[in-house]
């Protein structure tokens, strides 16, 4: 006789499939999580540098992702009404694009500014240099930023699952893990001088993603051919230290 046959056992049965799907989906969400939110850390360290202070720079990030996973809660639960709202579909990808275009034109503003001025030493990074720059308004860019990136991640997780709980934990997971490579970001990108334009490079794809799927749904790239992308944008991000400045040579 077939255990599932036997009344008393299937209850337990059935959960032991929840618990194993469970096992199974969660790790897979968190995972993706990360994996599709790396472009999304250099944006919002990037973002975080405006602020010359770490501390301050710290804070805003805590702030900005606390208030970044109230808007993914809100987005995850109304997932099936937003996914299908186009002109916030548009508005993200519109946002991206804009995100990437001026900043990689600041980046290059700044780095006409540092070859002119390296022989004093006196070169500092666009993202320093932006006047107006409060702690609140880094907080809310933060937030925004992220909820236009989530509406691609939330909607790879839905199609994963639609355990709503399991998905929003993976969500939690996530803004955690976001939080940490945003804080590593900060560092790296005074240290390698091709990540900031890798990074915003990807945010311009998946804007580009984005605006594919709601005007030409047909022909938009797997996953899989965004994140080879992005991870090539990443390995020349990575290819070459900045040069560091150096100074008077003491006798």
């Amino acid at each position: 006789m077939e255990a599932e046959s036997i009344e008393s056992l299937t209850p337990l049965l059935q959960s032991a499939d929840q618990w194993g799907e469970i096992l199974l989906l969660l790790p897979l969400l968190v995972a993706m999580e990360a994996v599709l939110s790396a472009d999304n850390a250099i944006a919002l360290a990037a973002i975080a540098r405006h602020l010359d202070d770490p501390a301050r720079q710290r804070r805003a990030l805590n702030l900005g992702l606390l208030l970044a996973l109230v808007f993914r809660m809100v987005l995850i639960v109304a997932a099936r009404w937003v996914l299908d709202f186009w002109p916030l579909q548009l508005l993200a990808a519109g946002y991206l694009l804009w995100l990437c275009v001026t900043n990689l034109a600041g980046s290059s503003e700044a780095g006409v500014e540092a070859a002119t001025t390296a022989a004093s030493n006196a070169a500092a990074p666009v993202a320093q240099r932006l006047p107006g720059q409060t702690l609140g308004s880094v907080v809310a860019t933060l937030a925004v930023t992220d909820l236009a990136f989530s509406l691609d991640s939330v909607a790879a997780a839905v199609a994963v699952s639609d355990r709503l709980w399991l998905v929003m934990t993976g969500g939690v997971i996530g803004v955690v893990a976001l939080r940490l490579t945003a804080g590593l970001f900060i560092r790296w990108l005074e240290e390698y001088r091709h990540l900031e334009r890798a990074g915003y490079l990807a945010v311009g794809l998946v804007g580009v993603r984005l605006l594919l799927r709601l005007a030409l749904p047909q022909i938009v790239p797997p996953e899989w051919a965004l994140l080879l992308v992005v991870a090539c944008l990443f390995v020349w991000g990575f290819s070459q230290r900045s040069q560091p400045q150096t100074g008077e040579v003491s006798p």
